[in-house]
């Protein structure tokens, strides 16, 4: 079993920066490749970011590339670690619930149905 909680979300203007982090606890959790993804009211839950075991391979949606950044720290214990997603020169359409989700497998993925566990997800907000 692996728990998500995630933090650091918030009011932010437009072009501005937030920093989230996911953090993740549960046997062998490093061995679990971690995504981050989003949901507006009245759109469907899409993907943003994700790292596959250790850091090993990394994906992004077109619309975050370059502005987003997704790492883990892994050193915090065996059974342990933390998630960021760090967001520069955010956008009014960034604004949505962001969830941190866990998938077994390897390498990075994009589909949210691949991913097992999932985070209660936190707000963030970008006004104008």
């Amino acid at each position: 079993q692996v728990q998500l909680v995630e933090s650091g979300g918030g009011l932010v203007q437009a072009g501005g920066s937030l920093k989230l982090s996911c953090t993740a606890s549960g046997r062998t959790v490093g061995r679990f490749s971690m995504g981050w993804f989003r949901q507006a009211p009245g759109k469907e839950r899409e993907f943003v970011a994700a790292l596959g075991w250790f850091g090993s391979s990394t994906a992004y949606a077109d619309s975050v590339k370059g502005r987003f950044t997704v790492s883990r720290d892994d050193a915090p214990s065996r059974d342990k670690n933390i998630v960021y997603l760090q967001m520069n020169t955010l956008k009014p359409e960034d604004t949505a619930v962001y969830y941190c989700a866990a998938d077994r497998r390897v390498t990075a993925s994009t589909t949210a149905a691949n991913y097992d566990y999932w985070g209660q997800g936190t707000q963030v907000t970008v006004s104008s």
